[in-house]
């Protein structure tokens, strides 16, 4: 199993905007929906977004919608999650792992154990 591999975070002002990448490695992922999620200080892990293997269909977080966008390359095993409008409350470590929704509830599928070093988000108010 290969860690994801995740990018793009950095510190941007409230209303301001970031692009993630998460690379993947399709032997072990290949047909799997992939997420984002997001851990902040003291806080649980929270799902944020899951998009299906075709990337046709995306279930986002209520906290980020209409603000975050996620999509997926499967040619360049990346997937992406485009952050626009960012609060203060959107800074986190963020991370992709293999997804499913279950009551619209975002998680990570339960033997998923390749957490890579996730990408931190610091949005400055």
């Amino acid at each position: 199993q290969v860690p994801m591999v995740e990018s793009g975070g950095g510190l941007v002002q409230a209303g301001g905007s970031l692009n993630l990448s998460c690379t993947y490695s399709a032997l072990s992922y290949g047909g799997y929906a992939m997420g984002w999620f997001r851990q902040a200080p003291g806080k649980e892990r929270e799902g944020v977004s899951c998009t299906t293997w075709s990337g046709g269909r995306t279930w986002v977080a209520d906290s980020v919608k209409g603000r975050f966008t996620a999509a997926r390359d499967n040619d360049k095993n990346t997937l992406y999650l485009q952050m626009n409008s960012l609060h203060f409350a959107d800074t986190a470590v963020y991370y992709c792992a293999p997804c499913s929704v279950l009551s619209g509830l975002i998680m990570p599928v339960s033997s998923f154990r390749d957490w890579g070093q996730g990408t931190q988000v610091t949005v400055s108010s």
